[in-house]
């Protein structure tokens, strides 16, 4: 029983792969994450798996300036984790994941938490048009889905940071790398009214059938029309055009608006996750 890690990509898609793709849904950021590193895309990844009795039962990854991903693990044995990052002099912002995973972790790390953001995991059921005032379709309404493209790369990056700062995720990353990257794979998409932008969603290429909208941010001054459950269902219904069997997003549960407006449109959920800072 023990964990391995390595800065080896391929080590590790050897030994853990395998295992994240038993279960895409659950695993969907650890495996959209490894597609990331495969295209280099991170620098000083670090990754690792726990093995017990020959089988893999847990992975994780760490892409420096975000916090550690974790997977589904034995709680006894992330205690042993903690030392052997502590022993290699890996400095954590902090941990990600399932939510009693990372609260284990969290209470075996050397610094306190600082703050935690919960999180639930919805996966799509049945796909239902937005609803508008009155009743009708809001995809009869004003506006339309586009799919942004690189020469869309300054609005987009502009986007990402706002939602950082809004969200309190990921302050100190630079989005700009992620959205080129996600421009280039075809996986943002705009509500636009008019020709001008007043939603962005993300939606992942489909890792074994499994794709992720996210995130998905509507500026302050364009709230309360629908824009974001249109963009939201546009990103969705693309997920489906490109073969997605399962299709997730993560949502805040301090943002009850949100947490509606997805299950408004069929997507139900799965399990809680959490994102915890150190002090």
């Amino acid at each position: 029983m023990t964990w391995t890690l390595t800065s080896d990509v391929s080590a590790y898609a050897e030994a853990a792969e395998p295992w994240l793709l038993r279960d895409p849904v659950r695993n969907t950021v650890l495996l959209t994450v490894l597609r990331w590193i495969r295209s280099g895309q991170y620098s000083d990844p670090l990754l690792g798996w726990y093995v017990e009795h020959g089988e893999v039962r847990g992975a994780l990854c760490h892409t420096p300036p975000y916090p550690l991903l974790l997977g589904a693990s034995p709680f006894a044995e992330l205690p042993a984790l903690v030392g052997q990052l502590v022993n290699r002099g890996r400095e954590l912002p902090g941990v990600t994941g399932p939510v009693e995973t990372v609260s284990t972790f969290s209470s075996a790390w050397w610094q306190q938490e600082k703050e935690r953001r919960s999180e639930r995991l919805y996966r799509l059921s049945t796909l239902v048009a937005p609803m508008g005032p009155g009743g009708q379709s809001a995809l009869y309404g004003p506006g339309r889905a586009r799919l942004a493209t690189p020469e869309d790369l300054g609005a987009a990056v502009h986007w990402f940071r706002m939602f950082q700062h809004e969200a309190h995720v990921d302050a100190a990353a630079d989005p700009g790398p992620v959205v080129s990257a996600r421009l280039n794979r075809k996986e943002l998409v705009w509500w636009e009214l008019a020709g001008q932008p007043v939603s962005l969603a993300g939606v992942s290429v489909p890792i074994s059938g499994m794709s992720r909208i996210g995130p998905v941010y509507t500026p302050p001054e364009f709230r309360r029309h629908g824009y974001g459950s249109a963009v939201t269902y546009a990103a969705t219904r693309k997920a489906i055009d490109d073969g997605a069997t399962e299709i997730l997003l993560f949502t805040d549960l301090s943002n009850p608006i949100s947490n509606s407006i997805y299950q408004a449109i069929g997507y139900v959920p799965v399990a809680d996750y959490a994102t915890i800072s150190f002090s």
